[in-house]
């Protein structure tokens, strides 16, 4: 094949290979059950100040994913601004994203920080990593995250 060709046929595998790799989610976003974050409402974290429970009955898809709300009025608040209440890291550990990591998060440990919702995976990572260094392992998720949400749980958990 000459170079011309071979030139060609990489443009044509690429303009047909990017869009479609481009347009899958690989583990963006921490995903339970058939929601993200397991279906717990993240307005609520904001507004009522409690991991809340949403239903499918107030349900978004934002970022190719499925969120739930607990109530038509929460589900309005995110369509308008959903990066406002998106959890940092996809609803993935705070503190694991700060060492390169996926973990799953549980709902009742949380905490808004500069209005931006953090979750975490344990009372340790929750107490002892998040809380009591919050702007380190801020700065260190936010650094990490720009590989991170882009490579599958299974691929960090393996390095």
């Amino acid at each position: 094949m000459n170079k011309l060709a071979k030139t060609a046929a990489l443009s044509v595998f690429a303009a047909f290979a990017l869009p479609v790799s481009g347009a899958l989610a690989v583990d963006e976003h921490y995903i339970s059950g058939d929601a993200v974050v397991g279906g717990y409402d993240v307005v609520a974290y904001h507004t009522a100040g409690a991991p809340t429970m949403g239903t499918a009955d107030h349900a978004s898809t934002y970022q190719g994913a499925t969120w739930h709300f607990s109530s038509a009025e929460n589900k309005a608040m995110f369509d308008a601004d959903p990066a406002k209440f998106a959890p940092a890291y996809g609803g993935w550990c705070s503190a694991g994203a700060s060492k390169g990591k996926k973990v799953p998060t549980m709902p009742d440990l949380w905490a808004i920080v500069d209005g931006q919702l953090y979750l975490n995976s344990s009372p340790a990572a929750h107490n002892d990593l998040f809380l009591a260094n919050t702007d380190a392992v801020i700065r260190k998720g936010e650094a990490n995250w720009k590989v991170n949400f882009a490579t599958s749980q299974a691929d960090l958990l393996a390095q």
